[in-house]
């Protein structure tokens, strides 16, 4: 591509590099100059411009983006591809669910030329409907065909969105006098709708083994979340115990994610149990985000899985917390 300023003359068929001002208003940058628009700059007193001109071998902007986002796309459902636009196309979400990434793929693509970017949201991200996954942006005008090529070679594909594979889930609560009651309901109902799952019931009992192991047996979603009125501070608490007297097991106690250190993931039969820790009442961003739509997706989220969650795991701190992270030193 050739870039640079040339005599007003010798500018039809370029790609204007600034925009102008002229008598009717702006020309865009980025807009081919055609006669008119020449006449119209020439009217205003200009007899030079930047231009950009396209050599042999080099593909416009907007044809360059939206053959890398194709590729990263490749067929990809619940993902849709928006229309090229100053050399740039978005990647959107048509459901919610969990974002996918082959990172070094995309790194690839990204080593391919600077003129070539690919921004996305990071791996394991939950999106909502309508939320953007990535965009693909060409910087220059135009870009070597073979850069492009390259490109989408080593991108292909490299993007997907994993949704629900469970329909329901169902919520257990237990209470211990003075404890918080119903508090948080609301916003665990929430995190189940925003993935697509529709809540199957939600089922109060006493913080007992035996009457949480009842509920736990007796619920009919397709995962089952327990939100316990006193927190769980060991394998052996009321709530790993009452799974296990279930007929479930414990697969791992402990989320290296601040806030929803003491969540708990389990299973009875095939359905996952996630024990969700009292700061899980609050809305804000939270450890028990990140497994429930893994698990919900029916992506790996094992022990191997929730102990890598820790890089990047320090979320944001919420302020009702009865123990902040700060110490009286700061």
């Amino acid at each position: 591509m050739k870039f640079g300023p040339v005599p007003l003359a010798q500018a039809e068929g370029a790609i204007l590099a600034h925009s102008e001002r002229v008598a009717a208003g702006r020309l865009r940058k980025g807009a081919v100059l055609g006669a008119d628009e020449i006449a119209a700059l020439a009217a205003a007193g200009y007899d030079r411009v930047t231009v950009a001109r396209l050599e042999a071998g080099d593909l416009h902007e907007d044809a360059a983006a939206e053959a890398l986002a194709r590729a990263l796309h490749g067929g990809a459902e619940g993902i849709a591809l928006g229309t090229p636009f100053t050399g740039r196309v978005n990647l959107l979400a048509e459901v919610p669910g969990v974002v996918c990434l082959d990172v070094a793929a995309i790194d690839a693509a990204n080593a391919a030329d600077p003129m070539i970017t690919v921004a996305t949201v990071p791996d394991h991200h939950q999106i909502r409907a309508g939320g953007m996954i990535a965009t693909v942006k060409i910087i220059s005008y135009g870009v070597p065909r073979a850069a492009v090529e390259a490109a989408c070679g080593a991108a292909r594909g490299a993007v997907r969105l994993a949704t629900a594979r469970h329909a329901t889930a169902s919520l257990i609560v237990t209470e211990v006098p003075g404890g918080p009651g119903q508090k948080g309901i609301e916003a665990i109902e929430a995190r189940v709708t925003a993935l697509g799952m529709a809540m199957a019931g939600v089922e109060t009992c006493a913080h007992d083994e035996g009457a949480l192991a009842r509920a736990i047996a007796g619920a009919t979603g397709g995962i089952v979340l327990i939100l316990t009125a006193s927190a769980t501070s060991d394998a052996q608490d009321t709530a790993p115990q009452a799974l296990r007297r279930a007929g479930g097991r414990l697969v791992r106690f402990g989320l290296p994610v601040d806030p929803g250190n003491l969540l708990f993931l389990g299973e009875i039969g095939a359905r996952p149990v996630i024990g969700l820790p009292g700061s899980a009442r609050s809305p804000v961003l939270h450890g028990a985000d990140w497994v429930l739509a893994r698990v919900a997706c029916g992506l790996p989220c094992g022990p191997a899985e929730i102990a890598a969650m820790g890089v990047g795991g320090l979320l944001k701190e919420i302020p009702t917390r009865p123990q902040p992270r700060r110490g009286p030193r700061g």
